[in-house]
């Protein structure tokens, strides 16, 4: 049997996917969480073999829920299922550790599959967004600014955002126009805006 762990912070959705994989014959769905800080500890007192994970998701995304699993429990595999088939976030996704990448409209046997071959030790990803990552490239912006860029989207005041990202103005101010440049866009919201549609936030 393969042991798998459920994280999405929508219940019906958790639930709609937990009836669906017990009823293949060799998968069990062993633990549940609704929060991306939850699943390492969840996975680990489970003894699960297969993570899907959620990518927005209180505590944190399932990105980093899929590096942490990575550093702290190797031998668990983690597949990213999510409504958000953004071309940046296969890329990090992937960067992170994940084994798979699938969107939620995946049909129940396809996702079944999908968790024998991560849990056999192969990737998969959905055809179409494994072609839009490649086509659509690397992302551009560095930590730092997908962080500023991150703090922008709320749109705050530049001083806001140095004091959330603690540095100076002028400083922040240098990162916004790298990112406006990197991203094509005309201002700060649009740079966050582009980035986050990319997945690159």
């Amino acid at each position: 049997m393969i042991r798998i762990l459920l994280a999405d912070d929508q219940a019906l959705v958790r639930g709609a996917l937990a009836a669906l994989l017990q009823l293949e014959p060799d998968i069990d769905v062993v633990a549940e969480v609704g929060r991306g800080d939850e699943v390492v500890a969840a996975a680990r007192a489970a003894d699960v073999d297969v993570c899907l994970l959620d990518i927005e998701m209180p505590g944190v995304d399932g990105i980093e829920a899929a590096r942490l699993l990575t550093a702290e429990l190797p031998a668990v595999r983690s597949i990213i299922v999510t409504t958000f088939g953004r071309p940046g976030y296969v890329r990090r996704a992937l960067e992170a550790g994940a084994s798979g990448f699938v969107v939620k409209d995946t049909p129940a046997g396809e996702l079944a599959d999908a968790v024998r071959a991560v849990h056999a030790g192969r990737r998969v990803v959905d055809p179409s967004l494994a072609a839009d990552s490649i086509v659509g490239g690397t992302n551009p912006l560095s930590d730092r600014e997908r962080e500023i860029l991150r703090a922008s989207l709320a749109g705050d005041p530049v001083a806001a955002i140095a004091r959330a990202v603690h540095l100076s103005q002028g400083t922040v101010r240098n990162y916004l126009s790298a990112a406006i440049a990197k991203t094509g866009a005309t201002n700060r919201v649009g740079a966050a805006r582009v980035a986050e549609a990319n997945g690159w936030l």
